[in-house]
């Protein structure tokens, strides 16, 4: 058999889609959290819309001793009351997911949905650079045509010469 022959038959299955590498990792771990179907943390903007998935995100579901599952919603505090009010829907809109009654309840935890840390950093204040940091910065890129690249190797040398050691 000749080498392009054995190429020919290597191409023709195809590349492997990238999502295929990760599957079950991702499935696996989505189980241990109680999302048997994966489209729910998937696919969340397009089950329940995008207005709601940017209040509210999956948190987790927990299955209890009777019929139907408990879905637990993560949104901020302000967004909670919308949140539950808007749970028949939710409950309708994941059941369709699911393709059964899955989820007969809606849970919904008061906290940030990015997590604790970003959470943290949006409540600190932006720090403006030392004005001779910014004339410093300009200097650098002083002779660069471009206004692109003049921008970028700006705030490339802000950040070198503002960097805590």
């Amino acid at each position: 058999m000749s080498s392009t022959t054995s190429f020919a038959r290597r191409r023709g299955r195809g590349f492997r889609a990238a999502a295929s590498l990760v599957e079950d990792r991702v499935r696996k771990a989505g189980e241990s959290r109680g999302f048997a179907v994966m489209r729910l943390l998937t696919r969340w903007p397009e089950i329940v819309g995008p207005d709601l998935a940017q209040l509210a995100r999956p948190g987790k579901v927990s299955y209890g001793r009777g019929f139907g599952a408990t879905l637990t919603l993560v949104c901020s505090g302000s967004a909670a009351p919308m949140v539950q009010m808007q749970a028949p829907r939710i409950v309708e809109r994941v059941n369709a997911c699911y393709g059964y009654a899955a989820i007969s309840r809606i849970k919904v935890t008061q906290t940030a949905p990015e997590g604790f840390a970003e959470a943290q950093a949006l409540f600190q204040p932006e720090r403006r650079p030392d004005p001779q940091v910014e004339r410093h910065a300009a200097s650098v890129a002083e002779g660069v045509a471009d206004p692109e690249l003049r921008a970028a190797l700006e705030a490339l040398a802000r950040n070198v010469l503002t960097r805590s050691s």
